[in-house]
Formats: structure tokens, sequence, C-alpha cells
């Protein structure tokens, strides 16, 4: 992927020397959740996704909302010497241009999101974010976050090694705020607490794969106007969807697979949306909500 010399973006924020935030986590109110809660939302949230302290809400009742427990502590801009923040920023630099060309053709304005480095844990308006959740969007301050140690976890833990696989995480993320921007969270948000637990896995993995398919978008619409990815790119951002399937992973780490409980989609359905974003280019090619089998 040829991305050095291109634009980077002036929304990262690097909070890493600030060294997170203290505490557990704690729902509004001042309700604390036991340790079992916060295991299921983990295991929901992962791997990358909306904060899985949203799940905690649903699992808590929903009540209340969710608050950070400490102030977000001043960040600075990334150092001019980290090559891997200047390609997290470049990368969602292009995923501004994009996002904004999309929206200016459907007749709206593209809001752009923060994206905030971090190390350990950081607090953020949908709880204490811990590092152990993968990246995640946080709906409430419409912030991606990221601890970069994350990348050697893709690359060594989850065989899904490459600049382009990095991408495509960076990408998932910003879906999910375009996800936010177009009403999409909000509607599903209000639909969790009148379903089952089953049903609300089910509509979390339309979310995720939703926010597959417009990574694809913007993948597509970024070789076409950057021509930057080089051969194998492709191949390594459908591996890193390959390997962070559900079914992949609850067969790698406890050796079955319980369909009910998925909360991202199989691998192939994973591999299948992000492709459908990248052919077709199109949001309207991203509709996981149409009931159709996934």
């Amino acid at each position: 992927m040829k991305w050095e010399g291109n634009r980077e973006s002036d929304n990262v924020e690097d909070a890493r020397s600030g060294g997170g935030g203290g505490g557990g986590f704690n729902l509004g109110g001042g309700r604390n959740i036991g340790i079992g809660s916060i295991v299921v939302a983990l295991l929901g949230g992962w791997i990358f996704g909306i904060n899985p302290l949203t799940i905690l809400g649903v699992i808590d009742g929903g009540s209340g909302g969710l608050a950070p427990q400490v102030q977000q502590a001043p960040a600075a801009k990334p150092p001019a010497n980290d090559k891997q923040a200047a390609f997290v920023s470049t990368v969602l630099a292009d995923t501004e241009d994009v996002w904004k060309a999309q929206f200016t053709q459907a007749g709206s304005v593209y809001e752009e999101s923060k994206l905030r480095l971090f190390r350990g844990r950081e607090p953020t308006a949908c709880g204490q974010g811990d590092a152990a959740m993968g990246p995640f969007y946080c709906p409430g301050d419409r912030k991606v976050y990221i601890d970069l140690a994350f990348f050697d976890t893709l690359s060594q833990r989850l065989g899904s090694p490459g600049d382009f696989a990095q991408a495509y995480v960076i990408a998932h993320e910003v879906g999910h705020h375009v996800q936010n921007l177009l009403g999409i969270t909000d509607k599903v948000d209000a639909m969790r607490g009148r379903v089952s637990e089953v049903e609300q896995n089910a509509l979390s993995v339309r979310v995720e794969l939703q926010a597959d398919c417009f990574a694809g978008v913007w993948a597509h619409d970024s070789q076409k106007s950057k021509g930057w990815l080089d051969n194998g790119d492709i191949e390594e951002a459908l591996n890193a969807a390959s390997h962070i399937g559900d079914d992949t992973l609850q067969r790698q780490s406890r050796g079955t697979v319980v369909p009910e409980s998925f909360t991202h989609g199989t691998s192939a359905q994973r591999v299948k949306w992000f492709q459908r974003g990248l052919q077709g280019g199109s949001l309207q090619q991203c509709n996981t909500f149409d009931k159709k089998p996934l």
C-alpha cells in the first residue's frame, strides 16, 4: 500500500502519554456491574466494533446511560517521527475524503470523526475503554479509539499481517461513525431494548456486517481516486475479515461454535459484505437490514 506522502488527518488525538484513566467499569447513576457482565460484553464487542460498553447498557437494563468516570486528558498531535501514527492519520484522512464525497453526492454533509490513540485504558463518553476490547467507536463522543498495540495482535495472534489489514480495521470503525451519522445507530439501539438477547445478537451482526461493507465502499473509492493499493492488499483485508469471524474465533477459543451468540458474523459473511462494498462502491449495496439472508 503506497500510503506515504499523502495527506494526514488533523483529527488524530494522541493520548498515549497520559496513561489512561483509573477505576473500573461504571454505569450511569453510580451503578457498578459484575465481572460476569464485563466478560460477556468483551466477548460480544471484540474484535473491533462499537464500544462494548454499549452492550453493558443492554445487559444492565439500558437505564441511566453510560458516562465516563474521569475526564479525558488533553491530547496532542502524534510525533512527526511516529510512522505508525502517520499511517493511521493518512488512512483516516482518506476515509474523510471518501465519505465527504459520498455524502455530498447524496446531498448531505459529512461530519468528521476524531480518532484517539491511547494505551491501556481511556475514558470515553461511553464509559471506561480498555485496550482489551480491541479498537472501537463510541457514538457518544463520535470518536474512534485505538491502542496501536492491537495491530501486533492482528498480525501475530490473529494471523492477519499487512498495512491494508490495518487500514481495514480503521475503515471498519469509521463505518460505525457513518452509521451514527445516518441515524442507523440510534434506530438499532432503540430496537435492542425490545427484543431478546438472541435477537440483540442478530442485530449486532447486521450492524457489524454493514460496517464491513462500508469499509469496502471506502476501499473501492480510495483505490479509484489514488490507485495506492499493491497486489495482495485486498487479500490482506479479506484475510483479516476471515480471521475475525465469530465462528473462527469461537472455534479457536473454545473448540465449539454457538451461532445464536454471534455478534459480528461468520468469517464468510464478513468477507462477503466487505467484497460487496468493494465491488459496488455504493452505500445502497450495504443494506444488511432488509431481512434477506446475510
